[in-house]
Order: C-alpha cells, then structure tokens, then sequence
C-alpha cells in the first residue's frame, strides 16, 4: 500500500495526502526558488522530518528507560548549497525542559543520531546538534 498521494496543484504547490489517516500537508517553493514561500518548501520537509524523527525515537528510548521529556522542543535550520542545489546542512537545537543523569543523557543523544531519517541522508550532509538542559 502506498504511503502517500501527492497532487500538484500548480504554482509550485503540491497536496501530499497520507493514505492511512487522510491527513494533508501543503508545501510551496521557497520564494528564492521562484516559489511564495507560503508553505513548508519540500526541503523543509526533510529538516521537519528530521527532526520529528529524532524526538520521535527519542521518546521510545524514554519509555523504555523510564525518561520523562516532557516539554522538549526542538528548532532547525536548514542550509542549502547550489550546483546543484540541495541540503548542505542541518543545525539541530533540542531544549530540554528537565535535568538528566549523565547515564540519560547518553541514551538520548546516541536516540537521536541514530534515527532513521539521520542515517539515510547523505553522508556529505553536515549534521549538526547542540543539547540544552534545564539547569
């Protein structure tokens, strides 16, 4: 069964439809791409997904050890190099709203390098991370 249905609704926008729930997302190019920059950009996408992957299997490994994330958030920003153009770059910021034992804060940095989004893009893509614990 396929994963997702995308519709190009002109003007650079396409709808990507997720089959299972029916939920939607719009994205748009960005306007230094010849886009309105109206919506996340396809490459927005992948920093997005990038990110929801890691807090994502991070929440696993915090189930499974008794980890409380409660109020972690996260921010990315995206670098882009041309020739071609692409994702040179990923700059990572979680915000941990807890402490943590230095054991927990191992578990949940090894988590989320190793999400699997992480380890499918291109190795030549800088992936950068910064973790910031409540004091």
């Amino acid at each position: 069964m396929s994963t997702a249905e995308i519709t190009y609704l002109g003007e650079l926008r396409t709808r990507a439809t997720h089959i299972r729930s029916g939920q939607e997302i719009i994205t748009d190019a960005p306007p230094d791409n010849h886009g309105k920059g109206e919506a996340f950009s396809p490459t927005d996408l992948v920093s997005t997904a990038f990110v929801s992957c890691m807090i994502t299997v991070m929440g696993i490994a915090a189930n499974t050890h008794n980890i409380d994330l409660s109020g972690l958030r996260a921010t990315v920003q995206k670098h882009m190099a041309s020739d071609p153009r692409r994702i040179s770059g990923l700059e990572v910021k979680l915000y941990f709203a807890r402490t943590y034992t230095d054991h927990d804060r191992v578990i949940l940095e090894r988590t989320a390098r190793t999400c699997p989004v992480a380890l499918s893009l291109h190795p030549d893509l800088v992936q950068d991370f910064s973790f910031h614990y409540a004091s």
